[in-house]
């Protein structure tokens, strides 16, 4: 009989991709969209070039990598805080549902957000 493969190695892939993920990519547009544009110091884009460039089928994988990894990176975050940080280590199913559950649904509902736009 095989013996079951933890899925832990899974989770601490997606933790660090999202972690790195997160690093590159939320200062650029953080800066870009709270601060540069706001300020006048770039040229903010039109609505049209933002949907033109959203639109196209890359654009809506790179963001779509972006938040699932990002979600992914909260996720494993928060679950390893309530254990070590609350002791709470015995709703370990619960806590584990909540999170990734949450990780999920989040990636779902920007799946689909970024297969609505035109």
């Amino acid at each position: 009989m095989y013996a079951r493969r933890p899925i832990e190695p899974l989770l601490w892939l997606f933790f660090s991709a999202g972690g790195v993920m997160a690093a590159l990519f939320f200062p650029a547009i953080l800066f870009l969209f709270g601060i540069a544009f706001p300020l006048g110091w770039l040229a903010p884009p039109n609505y049209d070039h933002l949907l033109a460039v959203v639109s196209h089928p890359l654009t809506r994988l790179v963001l779509l990598g972006v938040c699932s990894l990002s979600l992914f990176h909260w996720a494993h975050r928060f679950r390893y805080t309530l254990y070590d940080g609350l002791q709470i280590k015995h709703l370990n199913e619960s806590i584990n549902a909540i999170c990734y559950g949450g990780a999920v649904l989040g990636t779902l509902t920007a799946a689909y957000l970024l297969w609505k736009v035109p």
